[in-house]
C-alpha cells in the first residue's frame, strides 16, 4: 500500500523523539510527506497537575502553548535531520489520541506512528495508554515503534 502521508506524535519526550526518527525513516524510504503532531493542554502545568494528579495521564503531557511548540519545532527538526525532505508540524488543542486520529483521517491513507510508552505501566493497562487507545481506535494502519 502506498500511504500519502507518515503521521507521527510529539511530546518533547526522547521516546517521542525515537518515534519521530522511526517515523521518518518510514516517510523517506517511501518518499512521503512527514506530519509531525504536537496535542496539548492550553493549561499551565500547575493546573493540568492539580487535575491529573497521581493518574500520569500522557494524553495532556504538553501543557501551554509555548512548551507545544518547543516540543513541535524540536521534532521537526529531529525529522530533518533524518533526512526527511517534507516535514509539516501541527499543533492540536486537546486530547493526543483525538489529535493523531484526527490528522491521520484527514490526511490519508496515512500511517499512524506511535512509540510504546505507557504500554507497560499499570496505569496504562487500566485506564488507556496513547499507543493501545489509537490502534484500537484508528482506521489505518499503525505501527507501534519500540521506544520505552
Amino acid at each position: 500500500m502506498k500511504y500519502s502521508s507518515v503521521v507521527v506524535g510529539t511530546d518533547g519526550s526522547e521516546t517521542s523523539l525515537k518515534a519521530v526518527t522511526t517515523a521518518a525513516a518510514i516517510a523517506g524510504a517511501m518518499s512521503t510527506r512527514l506530519i509531525v503532531v504536537c496535542a496539548f493542554n492550553p493549561l499551565t502545568a500547575r493546573e493540568q497537575a492539580s487535575i491529573t494528579s497521581g493518574l500520569d495521564d500522557t494524553r495532556f503531557r504538553v501543557t501551554g502553548t509555548d512548551h507545544a511548540r518547543s516540543a513541535l519545532d524540536a521534532a521537526v527538526a529531529a525529522a530533518q535531520e533524518a533526512g526527511v525532505s517534507e516535514v509539516d508540524g501541527q499543533l492540536y488543542e486537546g486530547d493526543a489520541v483525538t489529535g493523531l486520529l484526527a490528522t491521520a483521517d484527514e490526511n490519508g491513507p496515512a500511517l499512524l506512528v506511535v512509540g510504546n510508552r505507557g504500554m507497560n505501566r499499570l496505569s496504562g493497562r487500566l485506564l488507556g495508554s496513547v499507543p493501545s487507545d489509537v490502534a484500537f481506535r484508528a482506521k489505518c494502519d499503525v505501527l507501534i515503534a519500540h521506544t520505552a
